[in-house]
C-alpha cells in the first residue's frame, strides 16, 4: 500500500510538471483553427556565430578570389568558416570579407600569422587590412532580395542603453529603406559597435544617412564620434 501511495504522487508530480513546462514554454506556440482542430510550432532560438569582419583594397578581384579560396583549410584549421564576400559600392576593389569564427583567441591568431600576410600580398591586396572581431547579438539570416548592404560602425557610451534607443526607432529605419540584417560589438569592448543594413532603396538610405534626424537621434543613443560607413553589394554568400 505504501508503494502504491508513493507510486500515485509520483506520477501526480510529474504530470504537473508536464503541465506546467507545456503552458510555460518559450519554445512552443499553440493556435486553434476555425475546424478546432491543434497546430503545433516549435521555434528555436540560437545564438548567432560570432564574426571576423575582415577590409581591404585588391588590384584585381578575380585574382584575389581565386587566391583566397585555394587557403580554405588554413581558415578552417583556425576555426573560420566562409560567410559573405561584398565589394564597396563606391569602389569595387574595395573588399569585405565577413567569416563566421569558433573561437575568437584562435582567429586573432591567425590574422597576427605573417603567413596571412604574405598570401594576402600574393593575391594582390594593397595597403593594411583591417579587422572586427564581433560578438554578434543579432543576425537576420534570412532570404533577402536586395544585396546591397551599409555596414555602420561607431562608438558608443553604454550597450544597454544605445541598443534600448536603436530598438525604438525600428519603424523609422523602415521608412528610409532600411532593414537591420545584423547588430553585434567587439569581441573585447562592447562600446565598438557594427549594424549592417540591407538596403531597399539608396537614395532614401543616403537621403536618411545624412539627416539631422538620424544625427540627433544617434545623440541621443550616446553614440560617440562620427561613425564609419561602408556601403557593399553581395557578391558571394557562402
Amino acid at each position: 500500500m505504501k508503494q502504491f501511495k508513493l507510486f500515485s504522487a509520483m506520477y501526480i508530480a510529474a504530470s504537473l510538471l508536464f503541465l506546467s513546462s507545456c503552458g510555460g514554454s518559450d519554445e512552443q506556440k499553440t493556435e486553434s483553427t476555425n475546424n478546432d482542430s491543434t497546430v503545433t510550432k516549435t521555434e528555436t532560438v540560437t545564438k548567432p556565430s560570432d564574426v571576423l569582419i575582415v577590409k581591404f583594397k585588391v588590384s584585381n578581384f578575380a585574382k584575389w578570389k581565386t587566391s583566397y579560396e585555394s587557403r580554405d583549410s588554413a581558415r578552417l584549421a583556425s576555426g573560420l568558416h566562409n560567410y559573405i564576400i561584398g565589394r564597396g559600392v563606391e569602389d569595387s576593389n574595395t573588399v569585405m570579407v565577413a567569416l563566421k569564427m569558433d573561437d575568437v583567441a584562435k582567429a586573432k591568431e591567425f590574422t597576427a600569422d605573417p603567413k596571412l600576410k604574405e598570401a594576402m600580398q600574393k593575391g594582390g591586396v594593397t595597403g593594411a587590412p583591417s579587422f572586427m572581431f564581433l560578438n554578434v547579438q543579432m543576425m537576420d539570416s534570412s532570404t533577402n532580395a536586395t544585396t546591397t548592404r551599409i555596414m555602420v560602425t561607431h562608438k558608443v557610451k553604454d550597450w544597454d542603453g544605445w541598443k534600448k534607443s536603436f530598438d525604438s526607432h525600428k519603424q523609422v529605419r523602415l521608412d528610409a529603406g532600411l532593414l537591420d540584417r545584423a547588430i553585434g560589438y567587439e569581441a573585447d569592448d562592447n562600446h565598438i559597435v557594427t549594424v549592417v543594413f540591407g538596403v531597399n532603396d539608396m537614395a532614401k538610405a543616403k537621403a536618411f544617412m545624412a539627416s539631422k534626424d538620424l544625427k540627433d537621434k544617434m545623440a541621443e543613443a550616446g553614440v560617440e564620434g562620427p561613425p564609419t560607413i561602408f556601403m557593399y553589394n553581395v557578391v558571394q554568400k557562402y
